[in-house]
Formats: structure tokens, sequence, C-alpha cells
């Protein structure tokens, strides 16, 4: 969609009573590029998508019909290759990528390689990827940025105070926060507000359904293992394949440490990452606070909180900050999220399974904070990045409400549905099948190309019995087979559908409470696909 095709649906917009567009990012972006955060070059608006003539139409359509613009920025990394001028030079290339010299690695976003990280921290490098983006603001086109993935800056804090400095007076960051963590008192509105959705998806979830459900799980599948040790070693398996490079240019910063205790230590932190100004000598209460619950090796964590004595460089402290969050990123939401099946609804970005609901007055509590701290701060049901829409979290949610019905169900379910398995290699496992169950309750009626294709996403996601870098095909096509199977089996869904009917009806209700709470709390509601018409949706 470009800026013409925005332009047209402003009218609409408007009179829903929208006060702002949300745009995605839209500098340029390398060619063919279906996402825009893969920009090549930060000086111009994208020709793909019309340009600065078109921008500008488009600005001042909103303008006239009463409406602002707050626009995606993507700080942290640009696309690589010729396309890009600043990576095809090699001297620019030096001043601006996080280049390891040593090892002829570079920073990633997280770990894809075609994206490579920014040195922001440099003023010509943040004057050169920022200066039509400032322009924009300060010329009156657009009202805030949204920034994306502060966490990979060397310094979130002087970054987000630079923007406020050059006349940035609305930020919001795409800022994951751990239950029970709070945002620093940074210059910004407030976050993009994945900890509201975890708080609204609790409130809605029964916590009389969290011992049932950890029994089902048991009996369903033979195992049981808490959530925290399934994400632990998810990050350090993460820490010793995507991400080991990172943790080995660590290590040659501080060859006292040794590759498994920096693995260790950046798997335990419990949150994305701390914020310690090994260059001001800042250490931030809640900095200490989380390197001690962390349970790190007690060195490490002196180096972390400047305790450490000499020898120890401030590059190190703060690139294992710049670290932390990725390896937390890949081995929880994209790894641990897709092991661990008791409530599929709890397992969302910035969400902790093992928070198993969330009173009223607690929500209430929260509230009011957040109407203190950031009254400006999004408030957000489903992103583009969220596993499932809001409303197929609903449904999935409500189940925890009739763990004992549902309990009757899968276990009659493994019994009709046990000749659709692939005996060749015995696809589905117990998780697999049990994932996939509440999957069909999240989004039925589901057609069976796209339940193959999440599916396909969601083994090779958990990376137990597949991956994205070797996959198994033969166990895909025996998990997608017996999914696909459940759609047509008679026995399967003469049980399912009245079953599952009844948990939609549930799940409506929660949704509906869900979408009336982020249009009524404290915060600005970012309204998304999802929250006009019934949305039911997988990941992505």
């Amino acid at each position: 969609m470009g800026f013409a095709d925005a332009r047209a649906l402003v009218p609409f917009l408007g009179s829903l009573g929208v006060s702002h567009l949300y745009l995605s990012p839209s500098l340029q972006a390398r060619k063919g590029s279906t996402h825009g955060y893969d920009v090549v070059d930060p000086t111009r608006l994208s020709d793909e998508l019309g340009g600065e003539a078109e921008f500008a139409k488009l600005a001042a359509a909103a303008r006239a019909a009463g409406l602002g613009i707050v626009l995606d920025i993507v700080p942290n990394h640009m696309g690589v290759g010729e396309e890009n001028r600043w990576w095809a030079d090699p001297d620019l290339r030096e001043r601006f990528f996080d280049l390891d010299p040593v090892g002829g690695g570079y920073r990633r976003f997280f770990d894809i390689d075609d994206l490579a990280a920014i040195r922001q921290e440099d003023p010509l490098v943040f004057e050169t990827t920022h200066r039509r983006v400032l322009d924009l603001v300060t010329g009156g086109l657009v009202d805030g940025l949204r920034v994306d993935h502060p966490d990979g800056l060397a310094d979130p804090a002087g970054y987000l105070r630079r923007l406020r400095a050059e006349g940035v007076e609305r930020v919001w960051v795409e800022k994951i926060l751990h239950p029970g963590e709070e945002l620093r008192d940074w210059p910004v509105s407030g976050t993009v507000g994945y900890e509201f959705l975890d708080d609204a998806c609790a409130v809605f979830v029964d916590p009389a359904g969290r011992d049932p459900l950890r029994r089902l799980v048991a009996e369903f599948t033979g195992v049981e293992k808490s959530f925290a040790s399934i994400a632990l070693t998810a990050q350090l398996e993460q820490a010793a394949g995507s991400f080991s490079r990172e943790v080995a240019r660590l290590g040659r910063l501080v060859p006292a440490f040794s590759i498994e205790t920096l693995s260790d230590g950046l798997a335990r932190l419990p949150v994305y990452r701390t914020y310690v100004e090994a260059w001001s000598g800042l250490v931030a209460d809640a900095d200490r606070e989380a390197i001690a619950a962390s349970g790190m090796d007690e060195e490490l964590a002196r180096a972390l909180t400047l305790d450490g004595g000499p020898g120890i460089p401030e590059e190190f402290v703060t690139r294992f900050q710049q670290t932390s969050p990725a390896i937390n990123a890949k081995g929880v939401e994209d790894t641990a999220f897709y092991r661990y099946v008791r409530l599929l609804a709890l397992n969302e970005v910035g969400g902790d399974p093992d928070r198993f609901g969330l009173s009223v007055d607690d929500f209430h509590a929260a509230n009011l904070e957040r109407g203190r701290r950031f009254p400006e701060g999004l408030l957000v049901t489903q992103t583009h990045d969220t596993k499932r829409s809001g409303d197929s979290r609903a449904r999935i949610g409500a189940l925890a409400g009739m763990a004992g019905e549902w309990r009757e169900h899968v276990l009659r379910w493994r019994e009709v549905n046990a000749d659709l398995r692939d005996a060749s290699v015995g696809a589905p496992d117990a998780a697999e099948e049990y994932l996939i169950y509440q999957t069909l309750i999240g989004v039925w009626p589901v057609t069976a190309d796209r339940l193959e294709e999440y599916l396909v996403k969601a083994l090779r996601e958990a990376k137990r019995n597949t991956n994205w870098a070797d996959p198994d095909l033969a166990w895909e096509a025996g998990v997608c087979g017996f999914a696909t199977g459940l759609l047509t089996h008679a026995a399967f869904v003469s049980d399912f559908e009245p079953f599952c009917e009844r948990v939609a009806i549930e799940g409506e209700r929660a949704a509906l409470g869900q979408l009336l709470l982020k249009l009524t709390s404290p915060g600005v509601p970012d309204i998304y696909q999802g929250d006009e018409l019934w949305r039911l949706s997988m990941v992505d």
C-alpha cells in the first residue's frame, strides 16, 4: 500500500474518529521490500511507496481531515548490499556499521545476516540517518515517531534525548517490558503497548485453570517442565548457535570469562537488557536488581555493574547489553513459546506464560500507573509482531475457564485421531498434537493451506524435530498431514465443532471486553486489523 492508497482511506478513517495515521517504515528500503525495515537510504522517502510528492499529498489530506501522522523508524540497522552506499563504500561501512574486525562478522538485527546494525552513538551517523525524518517532524508533516528496537542501540537513553533535543516531542519505543518491569524515565510518550496487551488478555484468563491445564499437559505429553527451564534451555541454545559469534566477540574483550560463563549470563538475565552507562558510571537500582536476580556468575555480575575493578573495558558492558535482547527474543518468543504449550494465549510478546491470569484490582493498578507515568502510551491487542490476533488469543484463553471439559475432549481426540498419525516417522509428537488442537480452537474454521503454513513455521521455530537451517521435510509432512486430515475427519469434526462453538462464544465476549478496555483505559488505543471486524489470525 503506497502513500496514494493510504490517502484514499483518509476520509473513512477520519469518520471513525481516528486521530493519527500510524505508518510503517517509509524511507527508501531495498528493492522488492515487503515491510520497509530493510532501509538502504534513510535520506529520502520510498520511491516504491510514492516518493516525496505523494507523501506530501498524504500529509496534506490528513491535515485537512484533522488527522496527524505517526511514522515508524528503524534506527538500529539498515539493509546491506550495493543499494546501500554506506555499506558499499568500505570507508563509510567502517564508520557507519558495527563491524567486528577480528571475527569478520558484524552486529546484526537479531540473527538476520542482511540487516546490519548501525553505530547511532556516532553523531555523524545519527545526523546522516535521521536528517530527513527530523525535517519531516520539524516541517509539520509528521507528529511523532515509533522507534523500532531501541534495545539494540549502544545508548538508548542518549539516543532518545537526542531526538527530543532535535524537536521530536512525541516518541513511542518498541520496548518489550517483562511483567513487573517498569519503563525507564526516558523522554518518550510511552511504549507501543505490549504490556497492556498481556494485562488485558490475562484479565480474561481464569486462574482456576492453571493447575488442571498443567496436569493435562503432563498427562498428554508425558513431560512436565516449567516454562522458566524451557526458556533457559532455548536461550542457551541461541547463545551457542545463532549468536555464537556475538558471544565470541565478548569473549575476546574479556578473555577471563569463558564462553560458557558469558552464554549462561546472557541467557539468565530476567529482562531484555540492562542500561548501565559504563562511560558515565551510572548503574540504576533496576539494573542491579535484574543482574542479582539472574543467578549469573558472580564475577560477571560484578563486571556488568561496574564493580569488577580495572581491566573490564567499557565496550564489554555496552556490547553485552546489546546482545542480551536478541538472545532473549529469539530464545523465548521464537523458540520457547513454541515448545511450552500449556495455554498458547499466554505465549505472547512481552508475556510470561507462568503468570496465569490477572485480577481486576491488579489490572486497575497497572492502569493507574500507566496514567500517572505515560498517559500517552499506546495500547494494543494485536500488532504485526504478535503471535496471534486478539480474537484468536481470546478464544484460546477461554479454555482456562473450561479446563475439565477441554481435558475430556483432547483425550478423546487423541484416541479417535490416532489413525491419522504418520506411522513411518511418528509425527506429530504429543506436544505438537496438543498445539494443533489449541490452534484449531483459535482459528476455526481454517483452510488446509493456512494451517500448513502456520505449522511449518511453528515446528521450525520450536527447533525440536525440525528447524529452519536443516528442515526435516518428512516430519513436517507428517505433522501437516495429520492436522489437515482433521479438517475432514468425521469422528473428530462431529465432536470438535460443537465444543469449539461454545469456546468461540466465550472467546468473543473476552475479545469484545479487551477491545472495550483498550478504548477506555489510560493511554492511546492503537487500532489495527482485527479491531473493527472479527479476525482469527495466526502468527504474523
